[in-house]
């Protein structure tokens, strides 16, 4: 039993910079922008080679339409992707490459936009804001993906760096309270690769805290590390093996405090940086394309 007088140990302080170091992916993978022009050519081709239907609004906000891509089979499962970018940069246009690989395991694909941070078309713009935007796309996909060939009952929820925060939240979402018409489980499960799970450490990273200008309450409502555990639904989390001591650590947090039966797979692969770590999503036979297919048909 613990002495009354015994207290916890006090967090590691550490300094600006040293979050700075941990956080900041495109000082880390020096040939960042390399994959962003892989990335934009790849969507470029996917988007003139595939059937797609572009920009469909899913509500009257900034940013709030998506893509989709359906699948060759009706009645297929869904899989709504939300692009990374810290929450304030890239777009869905960048990310149309991982479709035809989704497609490939019968999925019908969604690719999702949101307003960034800290401002967009003149309107300021907040973590929460997005979280909230997510919400309306994910149940337009319910209310609407049938119409495209897609089957309501079986969305899954992907995403990546921000992206992968955001389809967590999504999974912990109270649906009923977004919508009393949706259903409780609208989503029963979501992998998130490299994402970010306690945004307090990004609240200390300048380099970032610039753009977000997060306070303690937007930390406390967007950190899906400080809710509680999740029901009867699925997250599968991963992260390059090559990534900083901070990103591995938030990948393995967000199994710590949901536990390993909402967690089941929570894994770093080897030879992977923040970015490469999305491309493997995309070749066949990969540990992350497996995991993807598995998770689809769950």
């Amino acid at each position: 039993m613990t002495s009354p007088t015994a207290t916890a140990p006090k967090p590691r302080v550490h300094s600006t910079a040293w979050y700075d170091s941990m956080y900041n992916n495109r000082a880390l993978v020096p040939d960042f922008a390399d994959h962003f022009a892989r990335w934009q050519s790849a969507s470029q081709a996917v988007r003139s080679q595939v059937a797609c239907t572009l920009d469909v609004a899913y509500g009257d906000g900034v940013n709030e339409t998506l893509d989709i891509f359906p699948a060759a089979l009706p009645n297929a499962p869904v899989v709504v992707f939300i692009h990374g970018g810290y929450w304030r940069s890239l777009d869905k246009s960048d990310h149309s490459f991982v479709a035809p690989a989704l497609q490939a395991m019968g999925a019908c694909v969604v690719i999702v936009n949101y307003a960034l941070c800290p401002s967009t078309q003149g309107q300021t713009v907040t973590v929460p804001d997005i979280a909230l935007q997510m919400t309306r796309a994910v149940a337009w996909t319910y209310q609407h993906i049938a119409a495209h060939g897609g089957d309501p009952q079986r969305i899954t929820l992907a995403g990546h760096s921000a992206g992968g925060h955001l389809a967590a939240m999504l999974l912990a979402t109270d649906w009923k309270k977004v919508n009393p018409t949706l259903p409780v489980h609208l989503s029963r499960k979501a992998i998130s690769i490299s994402g970010l799970y306690d945004l307090e450490p990004i609240r200390k990273a300048p380099f970032i805290q610039a753009s977000l200008h997060l306070t303690p309450k937007q930390v406390r409502q967007a950190s899906p590390a400080q809710w509680a555990s999740p029901r009867q639904r699925t997250l599968y989390t991963l992260a390059g093996a090559q990534e900083s001591a901070e990103f591995l650590r938030q990948n393995q947090l967000i199994q710590q405090r949901w536990g390993s039966r909402t967690v089941p797979v929570c894994e770093a692969l080897p030879d992977c940086n923040h970015f490469s770590v999305l491309t493997e999503l995309t070749r066949s036979g990969s540990r992350l394309n497996d995991l993807m297919r598995q998770l689809i048909v769950l």
